[in-house]
C-alpha cells in the first residue's frame, strides 16, 4: 500500500502567489492563456465520489491552507466519521455537507508547477442537470465519474451525452472506488467496454479511462501500486498534459462590442473581449449590422499597445474611421464574416421551474447583443437517458430539445460546433428576469420561412403554363417621356407605426403637385381586397409581398412613381421586389424609428395588445423584422419631420435623374 493513503494532520504547505484559496466562478486571479490553463468540470451519480476526488486534488498538489484542512478535520470529527472526509472541501454549501452530495456547481482553483486549473464541480442528479451545463460550458475536459461497484448507471450516460452536446473536446472516464472491488481489472475493463459500447453514438474525439480511488489516492497523483496491471497515466499527469486550446476558434475574428470608451475628444475606442480568432492594427474590419467597412488602427490595453490580440484577450480597438458602433455591435474580419439569421435552429436546454411557453417572448442574450426571441417551433426533445427523440409540446426543467427560434433582429452567429462563444446564447425572461434556458445554435433555421436564398429562388418560381405576355401597344419609354419623368418604384420599409404611410402620402401629394403620374401601394389596403385571403404566418407574409411586388411591377411598367408601403419583414422579401425591374428603379427606403417610441406612439394600440399576447405575429414584438443592411435611403422618422423626410427624398430623385426638376 502507499505511504499517502490518508492524509495526515501535518501543516499544509505555506502557499505560493500561485497556491492561493480557491476562488468562484466571479473572480480569478489568472489569466485565459490557452496553454497553462485548464477549465475542466466533474460529473458523476450521487455518492461516485467526486468531492472526494477534488479534495485529494487540492491536498495532495499543496493547494490547501491550514485553517481550511483544520475545518475540514474538525467537520468530519463532529460527523463521527474514522477518517479526514476530503470531499467537504468542496462542498461549501450547508446542505451539501449535511447529505454528502453535491448540489449546487462549486468552482474550485488550484495549480501545479506545470498548469492551473479551474474545477467546476457539477452535480449529478437528474434534477440538477441544468447546473451541469452551467458548469460545463466553458470546459475543456471534463471527468465522468463511475462507481466501480455499481457500473456504467443512466446517470453516467447521460453526462456522457451533455459533455458531447456541449463538444467539450476532451473527455476522462474515472472509474471510482477500485479499492472497494479489490482492485479487479475485470471490474474495470468490464466497465470500459460497456462505456466505450454506449460513447460510439456519441460525438466524442478524445475518451481516456482512469482506474483509481480518490479516497485512498490511487492513480489521482500518484502511480498505484494495487493496479500493477493498468500502465497508463495518472489523473494528473493527464491533467497537466492534455493538449489545451483545440476548443478555441483561432480562426474566425469576433469581437462583440461591450461598450464605447471616449475618455476625451481625442480618442474614440470600442471595448470587448476577442472571443475567437486574432486582430492587430492594419486590418481590414467591417462592423455588423451596419456593414460599414474600416481598419484597425490600434489595439488597446491599460499596460498599453499591442501588436495582436488573441482569444481571451480583453482590448480596445480604435479604428481609422469615425463609424457609428454601440454595444451590441460586433467587429468582424472583412473576408470572414459570421452567419446572419433572424431564424435560429438551436438545441436548448431549459433550466427554469416554470415549463417554456412556446406562445411567450424572451430576451435572447448573444454575445452582448440582446433581442426579443420566440418560440417558433419545438421540433422535440431528448430523452437524456436513452437519447431518443420524443415529441412535445413544451420543455420542463432540466429538459433538452431541438427548437426553432425567431428573433425580431437577426443575430451574427457561427454554429456551436465551430465557435462555441458566438454559438452559443441564453435566453431571459422579461417579467421576472430570470435566466430560463441555455441554447446552443446548430445553424440557421431551414424550415422557417425559407429565408435563405429566398431572392434567388423566387425568381426562378414556377410560373403558369400556357400563358403569355401581353405587350401593350404604349411602351414604358413613351410614358415617361410623356410624363417627364423617369418611372421608379419606392418601397417604404419599417416597423408599424414608423410613419411609411404618411411618408409616403405627403411624398405623393409633393409628386402630384410637381405633375407626376403617382401610384400608391398600401399592405392594410391590398389586405382588405387582393391580399384578404391571407393571415400573418411567416407563408402568408411571403405571399403577401410577393402579390404586392408583382402589382408593383405591373404599376411601374405604366410609367408611374410607384410608392409602396409595406412592413416587408423579411431582407429575402424586399430583394426579390427589387429582382422585378431593371437596374437603378428600384430603391429600398428605410423608416427607421426606435422600438420604444414606437411603443409610445403606438397610435392604433396595436403594439399593447401585442405585448399583452392579444396579437399574435406582430412584427417587432412577436415576430421578427430585419432591418435593411444597406438601404437606397435611410430616413429616421423619430428625429426628423415629415416635411424634411419628403424634401430629402425629392432631392435625391433630382441627383438620380429619376426627376428632372422640383
Amino acid at each position: 500500500m502507499q505511504s499517502n493513503n490518508q492524509p495526515t494532520n501535518r501543516p499544509a504547505a505555506e502557499p505560493t502567489a500561485d497556491t492561493s484559496a480557491p476562488i468562484t466562478n466571479h473572480q480569478s486571479p489568472i489569466t485565459n492563456s490557452p496553454t497553462d490553463l485548464l477549465r475542466f468540470s466533474t460529473a458523476g451519480s450521487v455518492d461516485d465520489g467526486k468531492s472526494t476526488l477534488i479534495g485529494r486534488l487540492l491536498y495532495d498538489s499543496k493547494a490547501i491552507f491550514e485553517d481550511q484542512m483544520e475545518a475540514v478535520e474538525l467537520a468530519s470529527r463532529n460527523r463521527g466519521d474514522e477518517y479526514v472526509d476530503l470531499a467537504l472541501l468542496t462542498d461549501g454549501l450547508r446542505s451539501e455537507r449535511e447529505q454528502g452530495i453535491t448540489i449546487d456547481v462549486a468552482y474550485r482553483y488550484f495549480a501545479t508547477p506545470k498548469r492551473k486549473f479551474i474545477i467546476a464541480d457539477t452535480p449529478g442528479h437528474i434534477q440538477y442537470t441544468r447546473n451541469m451545463v452551467t458548469g460545463a460550458s466553458t470546459a475543456e475536459l471534463a471527468i465522468i465519474l463511475i462507481d466501480a461497484r455499481k457500473g456504467v448507471l443512466t446517470q453516467s450516460k447521460r453526462h456522457g451525452f451533455l459533455a458531447a452536446l456541449l463538444q467539450i473536446p476532451h473527455l476522462v472516464v474515472a472509474v471510482n472506488k477500485m479499492d472497494l472491488v479489490d482492485y479487479d481489472r475485470k471490474v474495470y475493463q468490464r466497465i470500459v467496454d460497456e462505456y466505450k459500447a454506449f460513447a460510439a453514438k456519441l460525438d466524442i474525439n478524445d475518451m481516456v479511462f482512469i482506474p483509481l480511488s480518490a479516497l485512498k489516492g490511487d492513480n489521482v497523483v500518484d502511480k498505484s501500486l494495487n493496479m500493477p496491471w493498468y500502465d497508463g497515466t495518472t489523473l494528473l499527469h493527464h491533467l497537466e498534459t492534455v493538449n489545451v486550446g483545440t476548443s478555441r476558434n483561432i480562426i474566425d475574428f469576433r469581437f462583440p462590442v461591450q461598450t464605447v470608451v471616449r475618455p476625451n475628444q481625442n480618442f474614440r475606442g470600442f471595448a470587448g473581449q476577442v472571443v475567437s480568432g486574432r486582430i492587430g492594427p492594419g486590418e481590414d474590419i467591417v462592423v455588423l449590422p451596419s456593414g460599414i467597412s474600416s481598419r484597425v488602427r490600434s489595439v488597446v490595453t491599460f499596460d498599453g499597445e499591442l501588436e495582436e490580440a488573441g482569444v481571451g484577450d480583453s482590448v480596445i480597438l480604435t479604428l481609422e474611421d469615425e463609424v457609428d458602433i454601440s454595444r451590441g455591435d460586433m467587429i468582424v474580419r472583412k473576408r470572414n464574416l459570421p452567419e446572419k439569421s433572424s431564424q435560429i435552429d438551436a438545441t436548448l436546454c431549459w433550466m427554469n421551474e416554470e415549463p417554456m411557453d412556446p406562445n411567450g417572448a424572451y430576451w435572447l442574450i448573444h454575445t452582448t447583443r440582446n433581442v426579443r426571441a420566440f418560440v417558433s417551433e419545438l421540433n422535440y426533445k431528448i430523452d437524456v437517458d436513452t437519447m431518443h427523440r420524443e415529441q412535445a409540446h413544451t420543455l420542463e426543467l432540466n429538459e433538452i430539445g431541438r427548437v426553432q427560434l425567431t428573433t425580431t433582429h437577426p443575430l451574427f452567429f457561427d454554429p456551436y460546433q465551430v465557435n462555441r462563444s458566438t454559438g452559443s446564447f441564453i435566453l431571459v425572461d422579461p417579467a421576472t428576469n430570470n435566466t430560463v434556458a441555455a441554447g446552443m445554435i446548430r445553424s440557421a433555421s431551414r424550415n422557417v420561412g425559407d429565408l435563405v436564398n429566398e431572392a434567388e429562388a423566387e425568381a426562378k418560381r414556377r410560373q403558369s403554363t400556357n400563358v403569355t405576355w401581353e405587350q401593350t401597344g404604349i411602351t414604358r419609354s413613351m410614358r415617361e417621356e410623356l410624363n417627364g419623368h423617369k418611372a421608379a418604384v419606392l418601397w417604404f420599409t419599417g416597423l408599424s407605426g414608423s410613419g411609411k404611410s404618411t411618408i409616403a402620402k405627403a411624398l405623393e401629394r409633393r409628386l402630384f403637385g410637381l405633375g407626376c403620374r403617382t401610384f400608391f401601394l398600401d399592405g392594410d389596403n391590398l389586405r382588405h381586397g387582393l391580399n384578404g385571403d391571407l393571415g400573418f404566418a411567416p407563408e402568408d407574409r411571403k405571399e403577401n409581398i410577393r402579390r404586392a411586388a408583382e402589382v408593383a411591377k405591373l404599376a411601374f411598367a405604366h410609367g408611374n412613381l410607384v410608392l409602396a408601403s409595406f412592413i416587408s419583414p423579411y431582407q429575402s422579401e424586399r430583394d426579390f421586389a427589387r429582382t422585378l425591374l431593371p437596374e437603378g428603379r428600384f430603391f429600398e427606403v428605410y423608416v427607421k424609428c426606435d422600438l420604444e417610441v414606437l411603443k409610445r406612439r403606438d397610435p392604433k394600440g396595436l403594439y399593447a395588445k401585442a405585448l399583452a399576447g392579444e396579437i399574435k405575429e406582430f412584427t417587432g414584438i412577436s415576430a421578427p423584422y430585419e432591418e435593411p443592411a444597406q438601404p437606397d435611403i435611410l430616413i429616421e422618422s423619430d428625429i426628423q419631420s415629415v416635411d424634411e423626410i419628403v424634401e430629402s427624398i425629392l432631392a435625391r430623385l433630382l441627383r438620380l435623374n429619376v426627376l428632372s426638376s422640383i
